[in-house]
């Protein structure tokens, strides 16, 4: 783990509730695809969010911080990068990091879990792009699939590559999947075996992939996501 004073370099609201905040610490910065930090706000209150970039791209530090006055958790966070224009940060915890593997990889992100998902992703892209990899992106509103064109993108320059898009509540002309997230990956495959499930997203969500996923061939040493060191 890596204590360090990061610069805010950038503020920029990607959502109604969704802000991405750019931190640019004093040095280049170590850690790995899926891992996250701690903002220390006090020295009994320490704060995690997901990592968004890769470990290749380690000269800054990109949040996701999905921040309303009702939750003040967060917005917390976010009004001290506003008033600031720094953060106290640790870098460098948790377990449910990539794993270099010739499994196909399945990506699953529900709302701002996509922090944690784009980091595997783009890891996995940079590290290991020969790999078949699925990424699904849960949200409720299509305003919420804030990155969308951007993984569009990804999936036209890498074929190896599938992004599905899932929403609860659609627009009327909507073509992708509709409903929660992991049911939109349970109707696209029959068996979880022999593939790797990463995973971020609310603790409901974490339970049911496993309670679903693993009765039909997955393998819990191939699941991973933070919530499971908590449920």
């Amino acid at each position: 783990m890596i204590s360090t004073l990061c610069k805010v370099e950038r503020i920029e609201q990607v959502s109604s509730t969704v802000h991405k905040i750019t931190l640019t610490p004093p040095n280049t910065v170590e850690f790995k695809a899926g891992q996250y930090l701690q903002v220390v706000m006090g020295e009994n209150d320490k704060r995690p969010f997901s990592i968004a970039n890769a470990p290749h791209q380690n000269k800054f530090l990109e949040l996701h911080i999905g921040a309303t006055p009702e939750n003040a958790y967060a917005y917390e966070v976010l009004q001290a990068c506003k008033n600031n224009g720094e953060l106290n940060v640790e870098i460098g915890l948790g377990l449910a990091h990539l794993r270099n593997s010739p499994l196909p990889a399945i990506i699953i992100a529900g709302g701002t879990g996509y922090s944690y998902a784009k980091s595997i992703l783009y890891s996995i892209l940079e590290t290991q792009p020969e790999r078949q990899t699925i990424f699904y992106w849960g949200a409720n509103r299509l305003e919420d699939l804030y990155e969308l064109d951007e993984l569009l993108k990804l999936e036209v320059a890498h074929s190896n590559l599938k992004i599905k898009s899932v929403l609860e509540n659609p627009p009327a002309d909507w073509l992708g999947h509709t409903g929660w997230v992991h049911l939109a990956v349970m109707k696209d495959f029959s068996s979880f075996e022999a593939t790797q499930v990463y995973t971020a997203g609310r603790f409901e969500m974490a339970a049911a992939i496993r309670n679903d996923f693993v009765p039909k061939g997955l393998d819990t040493e191939h699941l991973f996501g933070d919530a499971f060191s908590y449920i």
